[in-house]
């Protein structure tokens, strides 16, 4: 990878991640909507509006920082350590943390962290220690690598809770070497986060530290205009693809669940029938229970605000190469004792499955992807700061 150095330490609890351009490189990112932010992203949001370009990112793991007081000054702290390691200035740095809301950074401890960290750094690239250094209640560490001819693209994430279509809703550090204008890496960024990590949803929860970084050091000297199409693909695969990691890492999750819908009237009404399918509590739990509820999918389009009409739509249920339609032009075909809810029954055992969704209503189209919410969830939250 070009220009970039990473690595990571973590022992007990608490990790740290450093990420290091060797150049200045343009930063782009998006943020939590929350109200409630903690401070690294207040932090991150206020130098974003100062400048175009940095060389470090510092990711911690085990305390939010957010809420508490002196938080900001903790995480300053952060971006001095880093700066003096790395010998570059303290704004070059942004900051990142993850863990329990509300408690007092250990400074200590991160500090401690941080240092074995920068060792690590200093022996060369770890992709899977700097993805596990930041893992909190993930249960395996998130990266992809992939390359568009000579420009090289690496993702890193975490998360497994508090996710929801409202942003980012986890933590993400896209590196590359591409050579691209801030204008141009700012949109692209957008637009790939409202394709990919705005589409899915463990347990309809929005954190407070919720953030996506892209940097772009531009050392391959190729020009992103002059591979566009296909960058473009590249980095939604890359996204996409870690956002598929995160859902299917849902705390407690036992089956992955993806939600298409079609024939909407508009795209506000296809994004809207998706997210609501993706957040349903009721359809959640029947997924874990292997039920082929289509009455919980239905009421969850209902209220989506989606416009169409009841008696035309479709409601697909397909795992693998096989599918069956539970609902056909407003007829209900999985009935008791059918064929289709038996086939519907058997299919709703695998870990994958996807519920497709006609409105008849237009000809537009969006995708969600989700999980189920089982006992262990409830297990994984009810003792998380004990």
């Amino acid at each position: 990878m070009r220009g970039f150095k990473f690595n990571g330490y973590k022992e007990g609890k608490y990790g740290v991640s450093i990420i290091y351009s060797e150049v200045p490189a343009l930063v782009s990112a998006t943020f939590t909507k929350n109200r409630v932010k903690a401070h690294p992203v207040i932090l991150c949001q206020e130098l974003l509006k100062k400048k175009e370009k940095f060389r470090a990112i510092v990711v911690n793991s085990g305390n939010a920082n957010c809420y508490t007081n002196g938080g900001m000054e903790d995480a300053k702290k952060m971006q001095e350590i880093v700066s003096k390691l790395l010998n570059i200035e303290k704004e070059d740095v942004l900051v990142a943390s993850t863990g329990v809301i509300g408690r007092k950074m250990p400074m200590d401890i991160i500090e401690d962290r941080i240092k074995k960290a920068y060792e690590r750094l200093k022996r060369g690239n770890n992709l899977e220690e700097t993805a596990k250094a930041i893992m909190t209640t993930d249960t395996f560490p998130k990266y992809v690598v992939k390359k568009v001819g000579d420009v090289n693209i690496v993702g890193i994430a975490k998360g497994a809770g508090m996710i929801h279509p409202n942003m980012a809703t986890m933590l993400c550090f896209v590196l590359t070497d591409v050579k691209i204008e801030k204008e141009e890496l700012d949109n692209l960024l957008k637009e790939m986060v409202e394709k990919t990590f705005n589409r899915i949803s463990v347990d309809g929860d929005t954190s407070t530290n919720d953030s996506v970084f892209i940097m772009a050091n531009g050392l391959s000297n190729i020009n992103y205009r002059g591979i566009k199409e296909e960058f473009d693909n590249a980095l939604f695969e890359v996204l996409d693809t870690l956002a598929r990691m995160i859902v299917k890492d849902g705390e407690g999750a036992s089956k992955f669940m993806g939600v298409i819908v079609k024939g909407a009237k508009s795209k506000e009404d296809a994004e809207k029938a998706c997210k609501s399918v993706i957040n349903s509590l009721l359809v959640k739990t029947a997924v874990f229970g292997g039920d082929p509820n289509w009455g919980r999918i239905l009421a969850a389009v209902g209220y989506s605000g989606a416009d169409f009409n009841p008696e035309e739509i479709d409601i697909i249920l397909k795992s693998g190469d096989e599918e069956v339609y539970l609902v056909k032009d407003g007829n209900v075909l999985a009935d008791e004792g059918s064929e289709e809810l038996k086939k519907a029954e058997k299919l709703m055992k695998n870990k994958e499955i996807t519920f497709i969704i006609d409105l008849k209503a237009g000809t537009f189209e969006d995708k969600a992807y989700g999980c189920d919410l089982t006992y262990e969830y409830v297990r994984i939250n009810s003792e998380y700061t004990t």
